[in-house]
């Protein structure tokens, strides 16, 4: 009985599979933490759905932005992108089920015995673990209610770009989404930059990856994120901030990570897919 913790998959399922062999994953009895963006970019988002889905009980997933944008493509009168790969999932005759199933993914999950939180982007430094926490359910509030094709109309765009308790509507909710499912960089105030996309080193001196900024109110907590896949190559030990990067790039030509919350082992396939662009 295992737990293992998977970075962004991005409709790679050839490389999940291999993956899963690799660990000799018995879904009988282990457990898989997904670290969001199941879908997208890669060729077979449809299937990775599908069987993450199947799943049950056996599975938590966190929403990453790519599977936020597949739920505004459906619902939020937003168009797909260029090098999106969400067709297929958006003419499947089982869309619906497996709409509603990724709408109701919380966008944080923590477990308390191991004291470990799972979040796609990350937490602006402000925030301790009971105030993401709370702050998420806000925004899977709107998602899983009335208001969720409101929400999805007006989730993109990079403002406001600091959080305030005095936030409110879309704007809070949009300030929200934006440091669980995009963030990497931020300044010691917490001013959340979403532009930069390199590794660290390659930012303006003024910000700071968002795990870094000193005293950063959820350090005592491990936090396992994905989203950032250039991350690997940059100079910081992310282990040395109690933060875990999982996303190793496998849509891009690089790798698909699991790591085995039991021993922190990492376990690793090669990718065989190479997407056009984005994010």
């Amino acid at each position: 009985m295992a737990t293992y913790a998977i970075g962004d998959v991005q409709g790679c399922f050839e490389e999940l599979q291999r993956l899963l062999a690799a660990v000799r994953y018995d879904p009988a009895v282990d457990t898989l933490w997904f670290a969001g963006d199941l879908v997208n970019r890669g060729p077979d988002s449809l299937a990775v759905l599908r069987f993450v889905h199947s799943l049950g009980d056996r599975v938590v997933t966190v929403l990453g932005n790519h599977d936020l944008h597949l739920l505004a493509c459906a619902w939020g009168g937003r168009k797909p992108h260029r090098h999106d790969t969400i067709a297929e999932v958006l003419n499947a005759a089982d869309r619906e089920p497996l709409l509603q199933w990724l709408r109701r993914r919380p966008l944080l999950h923590y477990d308390a015995a191991r004291d470990t939180l799972l979040v796609h982007a990350g937490l602006p430094p402000q925030w301790n673990v009971h105030d993401a926490l709370a702050r998420a359910a806000e925004v899977e509030q709107a998602l899983r209610g009335g208001r969720c094709e409101e929400f999805l109309r007006n989730m993109y765009g990079n403002e406001p770009d600091r959080w305030s308790s005095d936030l409110a509507g879309c704007a809070r909710l949009r300030f929200i989404t934006n440091c669980l499912t995009r963030m990497r960089f931020c300044t010691r105030r917490g001013r959340v930059d979403l532009q930069p996309k390199g590794p660290p080193g390659t930012q303006e001196e003024k910000l700071l990856p968002w795990y870094a900024v000193p005293g950063r109110a959820s350090r005592g907590t491990r936090i396992l994120f994905g989203h950032w896949a250039t991350l690997h190559l940059g100079p910081a030990r992310t282990e040395d901030h109690n933060v875990v990067g999982l996303d190793t790039g496998c849509v891009w030509g690089g790798q698909l990570t699991a790591m085995r919350l039991d021993d922190g082992r990492h376990f690793s396939v090669a990718s065989n897919t190479r997407a056009g662009n984005g994010d």
